[in-house]
Order: structure tokens, then C-alpha cells, then sequence
């Protein structure tokens, strides 16, 4: 049995004024434009998650949550051992596995690298909470010249952490 196409819908178009006549020009020419991009696209990110072989998995976790104030969101074991964990701050996740040795018991770990944690928390208490709990800070709290307060702290395998928060009392 034959059927038949279902008419279309027509639309009632309504003279733009001037401005809103250029606006739509112009977003007739962009969208035209992007179909065929000279550069491919960049990448585009919605989180990021490292991940640090680190020597000793339990001091490691002990750094994060009880001196830093991580979570720990997930773990994963191998034959009932613990071979890694999901540490939660925020948002963000960070995520721990132990080293296996295959690459030698004397690899360096952290060495140049740094990670940049932003936060909104005040600096100078995260400084005293970590001072509390018995480790070191790499940097003390200061103001940098480009509006943000921060600090450094070292994780047991020498991964270098700054956190930082802007300044709230900058003028615009």
C-alpha cells in the first residue's frame, strides 16, 4: 500500500531589522566556515587525571588523604594485594599505583614535575594543615606577580605539588 510523503511544514519568515539582518548574515558566513577549517580542532579537555607510579602505595595514600585532604573514590587489587587507587579532591582525580620494579628498584620518581592544583580554600590554612600533620612545606606561602597565593609540598616520591589560589585582593 502506498503512503504519502507528509507535506512540509511551511515557515513564515518575518524582515529582520538592520542589525539583527547583519548578526544573522554573520552567522550564516561562520557556520558556512566552519565545515571546512584549515586547522584541524584542538583538543578539547573536560578533566585531567595523572596518574604516579609511586614505591611505597600506603605511605603514598597516607600523604594524600590524611596530609592533604584527598578521598579515596576507588581502589583495584591483583590476587587480594592493592595494586592502585583513585584519589578525589573536588573534581579532580589523581591516581596511584604501585611500582612493580620491572624498570628497576632504583627508577626516580617526580623528578621535574610539577603539578598545579587550583583551589578556592585559603592557602594559608592548607599551609597549616600539612604543617600539622607533620610534613614539610617544599615552598612556603607567598603572593606571585601573577595574581595567585601559593604553596609547594613534595609527596614521599618527590612528585611536586603547588597549590594555589588567586588573589582575592587584586583591583580589575
Amino acid at each position: 500500500m502506498a503512503t504519502r510523503k507528509p507535506r512540509a511544514r511551511r515557515r513564515t519568515v518575518l524582515p529582520l531589522g538592520p542589525r539583527k539582518k547583519k548578526t544573522a548574515d554573520r552567522n550564516r558566513a561562520t557556520a558556512a566556515t566552519l565545515g571546512r577549517r584549515r586547522d584541524p580542532e584542538t583538543l578539547r579537555l573536560r578533566s585531567f587525571e595523572p596518574g604516579f607510579t609511586v614505591n611505597d602505595l600506603d605511605r603514598s595514600v597516607r600523604f594524600y588523604t590524611d596530609v592533604l585532604g584527598f578521598i579515596v573514590s576507588d581502589r583495584w587489587t591483583d590476587g587480594g594485594v592493592l595494586r592502585g587507587v583513585v584519589l578525589k579532591a573536588g573534581v579532580c582525580n589523581l591516581n596511584l599505583s604501585r611500582d612493580d620494579w620491572a624498570k628497576g628498584r632504583d627508577r626516580k620518581k617526580g623528578e621535574g614535575m610539577r603539578l598545579w592544583c587550583k583551589t578556592a580554600q585559603d592557602i594559608d590554612m592548607l599551609a597549616q594543615r600539612i604543617r600539622a600533620a607533620g610534613e614539610p612545606l617544599a615552598e612556603e606561602p607567598k603572593d606571585q606577580p601573577w595574581g595567585v597565593r601559593s604553596l609547594s609540598v613534595d609527596d614521599p616520591d618527590g612528585f611536586h605539588l603547588t597549590i594555589y589560589r588567586e588573589r582575592q585582593d587584586q583591583t580589575a
